[in-house]
């Protein structure tokens, strides 16, 4: 038999066959979870989530998630069931989200302390003045860390806690992203001056170059498991995000570069903010750096000298397997990494809401994180 009457070529091209009628149907719906626009500000927004419990039966300290600063938000609201701001309102959280928007040609100005400590700053004052202690717990995803990080480092006073998920903190420890900033062929100056906004394709290219087989390998599962509805829907609505990015602020990415991956100014403790010292050993807050085995953009001894400079006798390292996305968002989060997450953060509330504290959760994990 010939080749092209092969059974697995013939599986092959009716695989590709059923996956072209399902791309036919459109791209999965994303970010459904019910929620309200509380603030906007040139290109951001800050979302709030619309409650699921009555305010007696929510926790006391509003939450503030913070995404990386070039990824869409709507990775922490992929889908329901696959929703990670979903599960929170649900189990009795307050959430309150980010959403960066788009730049356009205009925003080449915004600096870094625009973004950190304008943008975020007014994020944090207005999820705490939210809060009857007027306080907010804060969790940054990746670049979205870093700059939570950085903010709380010079502004402590509103911060309940600090969790960062997987974000880079010491960039002497920031692989290879942070290997090619370094060579004298990359000139940050001439970038910027260039493009202005930094292209999200340029940016792209570069997480590509880390991982250079991901897109063979993640088709070759494709066409396995092209049969699977459910895979499919969740496969096409992180690729939708995957290559839904957008563009870094030049003025910003000009800091972001030199002071971070090239001086590594947070961990020297040499870091400004607003005019203020950003320095690590002032953020006393209880502390979770969130880390996982197989992450290729964030290593962890990057985000875990969070842990070795902050001052904070509550810290702690919650380390688990998966990779820098596939960790946050899969069918394995919502039984692991999302529940951990919740009980920290119940833990540490300033006074439980009624019903919630005696309210059975989780089996404990013996791998979650404790007080160091």
């Amino acid at each position: 038999m010939s080749r092209a009457g092969s059974p697995s070529h013939r599986g092959v091209v009716a695989a590709l066959a059923r996956l072209g009628r399902r791309l036919g149907q459109g791209l999965p719906a994303v970010g459904q979870t019910p929620h309200d626009v509380v603030w906007h500000e040139n290109k951001w927004r800050l979302l709030r989530v619309r409650p699921t419990r009555p305010a007696a039966e929510r926790w006391r300290t509003p939450i503030l998630v913070v995404p990386s600063l070039i990824n869409r938000w709507y990775i922490l609201d992929l889908r329901p069931g696959k929703s990670f701001v979903e599960y929170l309102v649900g189990a009795g959280h307050d959430v309150y989200l980010i959403d960066w928007g788009t730049p356009t040609a205009e925003d080449r100005y915004l600096t870094f302390d625009d973004v950190c400590q304008g943008y975020l700053g007014r994020a944090v004052r207005k999820v705490a003045a939210a809060s009857p202690d007027g306080v907010a717990h804060v969790l940054g995803y990746c670049l979205g860390g870093t700059l939570a990080a950085i903010h709380t480092a010079a502004n402590p006073e509103r911060v309940a806690s600090l969790v960062a998920l997987a974000a880079p903190i010491d960039f002497a420890h920031g692989g290879t992203l942070a290997t090619w900033t370094r060579v004298p062929g990359f000139d940050v100056g001439a970038l910027v001056d260039g493009f202005g906004n930094v292209p999200w394709p340029l940016m792209q290219a570069s997480f590509h170059l880390l991982k250079p087989t991901l897109n063979l390998s993640k088709l070759v599962t494709l066409v396995d498991r092209a049969w699977d509805d459910e895979f499919l829907d969740g496969f096409l609505a992180s690729e939708r995000w995957g290559n839904d990015n957008v563009s870094f602020p030049g003025e910003c990415y000009r800091r972001y570069i030199t002071e971070l991956y090239q001086d590594n100014r947070l961990v020297a403790g040499t870091m400004r903010l607003g005019g203020r010292p950003a320095r690590l050993d002032a953020i006393d807050c209880p502390l979770l750096a969130v880390t996982f085995e197989h992450d290729h953009i964030v290593p962890t001894a990057s985000a875990t000298a969070l842990l070795a400079h902050a001052a904070s006798p509550d810290r702690a390292q919650l380390h688990l397997s998966g990779g820098h996305v596939g960790a946050v968002i899969s069918r394995k989060a919502a039984t692991g990494l999302w529940p951990q997450l919740s009980r920290w953060w119940a833990t540490r509330d300033t006074d439980a809401a009624r019903g919630l504290a005696d309210e059975p959760g989780p089996a404990p994990d013996p791998a979650a994180p404790a007080p160091t």
